[in-house]
C-alpha cells in the first residue's frame, strides 16, 4: 500500500457529507509557513467557488509563539503577493481537533511525523494526515526513487523561519502551486449541485454555439446556443440529482 501522505492521490471523502469540508494547515510555530498556506489556500478556494464549501485554518504542532502574530517575512512577502496576513494569531494543534478535520496538511515531513505520532486510529494517520506538496501537480508523477524524485526538498515546505527574503518568497512559491492543486482537486470532490449546472450549462453554450456557426446562419447561432443551454442545464441537474449534497521556535 502507498504512503497516502507522498503519493499523488486525492483528498479523502468527507466526514460528513452535509457540512463543509475543513482543512488545517500544520506547521511547528505557525506564524511562517502554515498561516501563508491558509491564506493562500483560501483564496484559490474563493477562485474556485468553494468558500462556503470547505473552511481553512492553521496551527502549529509547538506552542513557542501562542497568540503571536505572523512571522515579519512571511507577512511582507504575503503583502508582496497582494494578501493579508495581519488577522493571523498563532495556535498549538491539539490530539482532541483530529476528529473535526477531513484533511491536516504538514508542511514538511518532521511535522508529518509529529501529527501521526498524535493520531487518535490508524486510519486518520495513514488517509487524513498528508503533506501539503503532495497536492502540488508538478510532483504528481513519481520518479523511480519514490513521488518526490528529483524535488530538491524532498515535499517539503523549507522553513524561511530567521531566513533571507528569498527563503520567503521560495516558501510562498511552493505553498501557491499546492494550494493550487488542492483547490482543483476539491473543487472535483465538494463542487455541488449549482456548480455543476452551470459547468452543464456553459458546455451546452459552447456546444449549441459552434453548431449554430456550422450551419452558417445567424438564426441558427442563436437556436444553438439557446439550445445549449438548455441541454446543459438539464444535464447539470442530473449531476446535481447525483450529487449527496528547523530549529525549536522555527515554523
Amino acid at each position: 500500500m502507498p504512503d497516502h501522505a507522498f503519493a499523488p492521490v486525492p483528498p479523502p471523502t468527507p466526514r460528513d457529507p452535509l457540512g463543509r469540508y475543513r482543512v488545517s494547515l500544520v506547521c511547528l510555530g505557525n506564524i511562517c509557513r502554515s498561516p501563508t498556506a491558509e491564506v493562500v489556500l483560501r483564496a484559490e478556494l474563493a477562485r474556485a467557488g468553494l468558500s462556503s464549501k470547505v473552511e481553512v485554518d492553521s496551527s502549529g504542532t509547538g506552542d513557542w509563539h501562542l497568540g503571536r502574530p505572523m512571522d515579519p517575512g512571511a507577512r511582507a512577502e504575503l503583502a508582496a503577493r497582494g494578501y493579508d496576513g495581519s488577522a493571523h494569531r498563532a495556535r498549538q494543534f491539539r490530539r482532541s481537533w483530529f476528529g473535526g478535520y477531513d484533511l491536516v496538511l504538514a508542511l514538511d515531513r518532521r511535522n508529518l511525523a509529529d501529527l501521526r505520532r498524535m493520531a487518535p486510529d490508524p486510519e486518520t494517520a495513514r488517509d487524513r494526515i498528508r503533506l501539503l506538496r503532495s497536492f502540488d501537480p508538478k510532483l504528481a508523477t513519481a520518479g523511480p526513487a519514490g513521488p518526490y524524485d528529483g524535488d530538491p526538498y524532498g515535499g517539503d515546505v523549507p522553513d524561511p523561519y530567521h531566513g533571507s527574503p528569498a527563503d520567503y518568497a521560495l516558501a510562498f512559491d511552493l505553498v501557491q502551486a499546492a494550494a493550487s492543486g488542492l483547490a482543483a482537486q476539491l473543487a472535483v470532490l465538494v463542487g455541488g449541485a449549482a456548480d455543476s449546472v452551470g459547468r452543464g450549462a456553459a458546455d451546452g453554450v459552447a456546444g449549441g454555439a459552434a453548431d449554430g456557426v456550422a450551419g452558417g446562419a445567424a438564426d441558427e447561432l442563436a437556436r444553438g446556443a439557446a439550445d445549449g443551454v438548455a441541454r446543459g442545464a438539464a444535464d447539470g441537474g442530473g449531476e446535481r440529482g447525483r450529487t449527496a449534497n528547523g530549529s525549536a521556535g522555527g515554523q
